[in-house]
């Protein structure tokens, strides 16, 4: 209808923010607008990643294309893979990819010279930007720095030797995984949960302890003192229906309405390490922003063309 505006205001509720994980609540939106969010964290969000390989000595027993892989998906920190450019848009080096403004060099050099297995990992790796490397999932806290070896790449007996100039580039997911942040984004409907409390006192102690425990989650639970059955947990609901059945089951359907809220949504982040979870989320919002910019700005422009169009003469 001509006139009505759809327009909402989501807000959004931080519950858990780590480097690596967040979980929040996104509310007062649409499923639409929540699934567009997670697709666009997992597969339009740029990155920094390997995507050139050119290696000088190999004599490991891995071939050059199973390395090549490997660095490929070893996790660059890539705080500043937004501003960066495409290498296929870059003019500074004809969209050759191999420039400062769209692309970082790694180098390389590993032998083992004792009888002792050499493990070559992503430390060895050596960056020409001190602000793209590779991301240390190291532990401070628990243990002795010297024993944090990194991503193994590849191990050396003695003789072996292995040299590489690699070129890191910007991407998203949606052409390579190793360009994805996300290692898991996921999002459920928030449960609203209904106990009938008239229906649930017509059952005996047994019955209302046998429904409690019909969820395979904890999400009720039976309260010995006033021998109530209580929710502890919506958010453990998975949709499975075992407890309507169940009451289904005892001669009492209506026990207890489950309801997902559509306008509610409980989203859970986890990333890689190459940008931060809280990151992932501000970036993933300015791409679906940019996205949604191209959009308005392609419906303008065909209305200016139907508008035009009946003034041209033939």
């Amino acid at each position: 209808m001509e006139g009505v505006s759809y327009q909402r205001f989501p807000r959004v509720k931080i519950r858990e923010l780590k480097d690596d994980y967040a979980k929040f609540e996104l509310r007062d939106t649409d499923a639409s607008i929540a699934n567009a969010l997670r697709r666009v964290m997992i597969a339009e969000v740029p990155t920094v990643a390997i995507d050139l390989v050119e290696i000088e000595v190999n004599s490991s027993v891995l071939n050059d294309e199973f390395i090549a892989h490997r660095l490929g998906l070893i996790p660059l920190t890539s705080e500043r893979a937004m501003s960066m450019r495409f290498s296929r848009d870059c003019d500074a080096c004809d969209g050759d990819g191999q420039c400062e403004y769209c692309s970082v060099e790694f180098h390389l050099r590993a032998k083992c010279i004792t009888d002792q297995t050499l493990d070559v990992s992503s430390k060895d790796l050596y960056s020409s930007d001190h602000s793209v490397v590779p991301v240390d999932f190291s532990d401070s806290a628990g243990y002795d720095s010297s024993e944090q070896k990194g991503i193994i790449i590849v191990k050396l007996r003695r003789g072996q030797e292995l040299r590489l100039r690699a070129i890191a580039r910007k991407g998203i997911g949606k052409d390579h995984a190793k360009w994805s942040p996300a290692a898991t984004v996921t999002f459920m409907y928030e449960p609203e949960i209904h106990i009938n409390e008239d229906l649930m006192e017509t059952l005996t102690l047994e019955e209302k302890i046998s429904w409690v425990e019909s969820s395979p989650t904890k999400v009720f639970d039976f309260d010995p003192n006033t021998q109530q059955v209580i929710v502890v947990d919506p958010e453990a609901y998975t949709y499975d229906d075992e407890v309507i059945k169940k009451a289904e089951a005892m001669g009492k359907p209506g026990l207890v309405d489950i309801r997902a809220k559509e306008d509610s949504f409980i989203f859970t982040v986890e990333s890689t390490g190459a940008i931060k979870a809280s990151q992932l989320v501000l970036n993933a919002i300015e791409v679906l922003k940019t996205k949604l910019d191209a959009v308005r700005l392609s419906e303008d422009t065909v209305e200016a063309d139907d508008q035009f169009a009946y003034g041209v003469i033939t």
